[in-house]
């Protein structure tokens, strides 16, 4: 067959993929036989739009695929089920090296050798997600990844919905073990965020594994998927690649008793979130496994984006970012949380204000560099003094503590002990007011802590006159 001018057929970005094969079933090289006027012209294009890894070389027929493209697993096995075992092939997917989606439809043609197989390679490509082609999946496929999206919608809770999702996802990988594991490159640290281990399985949970140093392997996963879009590993061909590109983590998961892994980043925009995994599958099941986490990882992405979002935004909406302690809006909140009888039944509440004497003479004499330092170690002298209470930065140089049923003495230990460590005038110097009284009055306990602390501070500029009172 004259295959340059059959590609010639194809309006879309097209070439011919040869697949060679021997006798035990196993792959060889897999070729670009030849590609169409839009293929030909392709590789500037990959350039022009970010196509990261491709290379920017003069075509050459018949050349292994690897002359062009990094070795890529996921494309191997694709071309193998389409040009060997007849299977027409559609994917739509964003491998991690590139910046855009690409449509992928591939056809098998008939050869006339026993040993070298083809089909076609058609793509057309996209720099936004066309959900339209996401939704041209087999039905079953769909209803799984239906479910997932219910189930991540339909509960508040993402934390529950996803100890649902990653049963469902090892059920229906059929795996020994299924894990979402989350990233965090910033503190350089790693959270189960959810897992299910199968009845029976010899494998452990990833918490045995995941410590301080776990963050080092989990980094390493990024370049091990090579800019594919996951890892898979079911045979010796693919573990043998693995352990190439990555022993110290193919090692770890021989010792803990893997025989296959399909592992899939969890990608929103540029930023990996984490990593979902299955470990020990139906490995004849793989291409439709494969398929169904493609998609389901996507809307588990998203998912975990918007919920990290909202954290940070609660975050910033109730810590106070200079000292670490939360904030006046957070105050006010926990305030109105115990003032309401149905959802606060706590029997007595103690309330410390405590303000720190100074500030406007550091910030007029050193600087507001000098007076933000002030503010930090003030509020260090309150978390090692009151460790297991709540503490607000109330406004300006004023902080207030809560303390939930604390045993009085034990609170006003507590109170004198601070006293004694901020007392010095050059350095931390608090007027503190204290206060414990039964929940519901807790309003009347802020306004005479309130007064104690001002009175506190009234005999403090009496003791240092020659300090001005701020």
């Amino acid at each position: 067959m004259d295959y340059k001018t059959f590609s010639e057929q194809f309006r879309p970005i097209t070439c011919i993929i040869s697949v060679e094969t021997y006798p035990d079933g196993s792959y060889g090289n897999i070729r670009i036989v030849t590609g169409n006027t839009p293929y030909m012209n392709s590789m500037q294009y990959f350039d022009s739009i970010g196509a990261e890894g491709v290379a920017q070389k003069e075509f050459i027929p018949n050349q292994p695929y690897e002359y062009y493209l990094p070795k890529d697993l996921n494309f191997e096995d694709f071309c193998y089920r389409c040009a060997v075992l007849g299977q027409p092939l559609h994917s739509y997917v964003s491998p991690e090296r590139y910046d855009f989606w690409i449509d992928i439809n591939m056809l098998p043609i008939v050869s006339d050798k026993e040993n070298v197989h083809y089909c076609s390679y058609t793509q057309t490509i996209s720099k936004t997600v066309r959900p339209e082609l996401m939704s041209e999946i087999s039905p079953d496929i769909a209803n799984i990844v239906l479910s997932t999206c219910l189930k991540l919608r339909g509960r508040t809770d993402l934390k529950a919905a996803l100890d649902e999702v990653i049963i469902d996802i090892r059920d229906q990988c059929n795996a020994e073990h299924c894990c979402i594991l989350l990233t965090d490159d910033n503190n350089r640290s790693c959270t189960v965020l959810c897992e299910a281990l199968s009845k029976g399985t010899k494998l452990v949970s990833m918490n045995c594994y995941v410590d301080d140093d776990f963050y080092d392997i989990a980094s390493s996963w990024r370049e091990t998927i090579a800019g594919s879009t996951c890892v898979i590993a079911k045979n010796e061909y693919e573990w043998n690649i693995l352990k190439g590109r990555n022993p110290i983590w193919y090692d770890s998961l021989q010792l803990a008793g893997a025989e296959s892994i399909i592992l899939f980043p969890l990608r929103s925009g540029n930023e990996i979130l984490g990593y979902i995994w299955a470990i020990n599958f139906n490995m004849s099941d793989a291409p439709k496994i494969k398929e169904t986490l493609e998609l389901t990882t996507y809307f588990i992405a998203s998912e975990i984006a918007n919920y990290q979002l909202i954290q940070r935004m609660e975050t910033l909406s109730s810590i106070d970012m200079l000292t670490g302690v939360m904030n006046r809006n957070a105050m006010n909140n926990r305030i109105d949380e115990i003032c309401s009888a149905n959802n606060y039944h706590a029997e007595k509440v103690g309330i410390v204000f405590a303000d720190l004497n100074g500030l406007k003479r550091v910030n007029d004499k050193d600087g507001h560099f000098a007076g933000d330092m002030l503010l930090k170690n003030a509020a260090i002298a309150l978390q090692r003094n009151f460790s297991n209470c709540e503490i607000y930065r109330a406004g300006g140089d004023e902080f207030m503590v809560i303390a939930v049923d604390m045993d009085d003495h034990e609170l006003e230990s507590r109170v004198e002990q601070l006293r004694k460590e901020a007392s010095d005038p050059e350095n931390v110097c608090f007027a503190v007011g204290l206060c414990i009284q039964s929940t519901e009055n807790i309003r009347l306990a802020m306004r005479i802590a309130d007064e104690l602390m001002y009175k506190d501070k009234a005999r403090y500029y009496q003791l240092h006159p020659e300090i001005t009172r701020n």
